[in-house]
């Protein structure tokens, strides 16, 4: 499994995943990316400013996610305390294959993240998701992540996390 940066060309296989994860939500009562986010924009955003992440196996995209060292504005206004203040990470808009879910590849996406982060001397891995999405608040839990509060993204109600990763090894 790799974790490489997206390209043009990665675009509609990016929008499958992503639709495949609306679909994914609404079928299990959570309303986010129920209002049009992220669309064919924000997608093509990410890759262009070279956010945008996918992971591979034998060539196909099994997974994608916006990995942001520039920080994200909302966090800003977390009513709730950050671990720290230091520079950190955002994952971002993190999808998976359907035909692979449950099988911990979220989990490996967490890990490369976090590995990518230290090998870059950033030592903080923060991210959010909705209130109601349990599984992704049980992926972010299991992979050591400390809630720290609430934020208003997307224009919706977010919880927020963040992980130190200074006890951390790079994989």
């Amino acid at each position: 499994m790799e974790m490489i940066k997206a390209v043009k060309t990665d675009l509609p296989r990016i929008e499958a995943l992503i639709t495949q994860a609306k679909l994914f939500l609404k079928k299990q009562g959570v309303d986010q990316w129920q209002d049009g986010y992220p669309d064919a924009g924000d997608l093509a955003r990410d890759v262009n400013s070279g956010i945008g992440y996918v992971c591979k196996e034998d060539g196909r995209i099994l997974a994608y996610t916006a990995i942001d060292f520039r920080g994200e504005p909302a966090y800003r206004s977390l009513q709730g305390h950050w671990l720290n203040e230091a520079s950190y990470v955002v994952i971002h808009r993190m999808a998976v294959d359907n035909t692979v879910k449950g099988k911990g590849l979220a989990q490996k996406v967490f890990r490369m993240v976090e590995t990518m982060a230290l090998k870059k001397g950033v030592k903080n891995v923060r991210v959010d998701t909705d209130e109601a999405n349990h599984i992704m608040r049980h992926i972010i839990e299991k992979a050591g992540y400390t809630y720290c509060g609430h934020i208003t993204f997307a224009n919706s109600d977010k919880i927020a996390f963040q992980k130190c990763l200074s006890q951390v090894e790079i994989r």
